[in-house]
């Protein structure tokens, strides 16, 4: 396997988990944010009240956009054990 091939794939793994994990954790961020920005108005320090948010909001991002993720992730997979066979060339 040629260094190029191989930072090439690095590459597209990168990316992959990005596309993945980018929804789940900007939504969670979003979630985050604006239960802060709400606790630092009303003066409310519960430390547990971000919690439940952003569980909620992962589950139903999970739900959702859960097929999508293992199509990305399965496609990524087949196409790395298809191309094996090139690399042992």
């Amino acid at each position: 396997m040629e260094a190029d091939h191989a930072l090439n794939l690095m590459n597209d793994m990168l990316w992959t988990c990005l596309m993945i994990a980018g929804p789940l954790l900007g939504a969670t961020l979003v979630v985050g944010v604006c239960i802060s920005v709400f606790q630092v108005a009303t003066q409310l320090q519960e430390m547990t009240l971000s919690y439940v948010p952003k569980i909620l909001v992962a589950a139903m991002l999970l739900i959702v956009l859960g097929p999508w993720m293992m199509a990305r992730i399965t496609d990524f997979a087949r196409s790395l054990y298809l191309a094996i066979p090139m690399m042992a060339n």
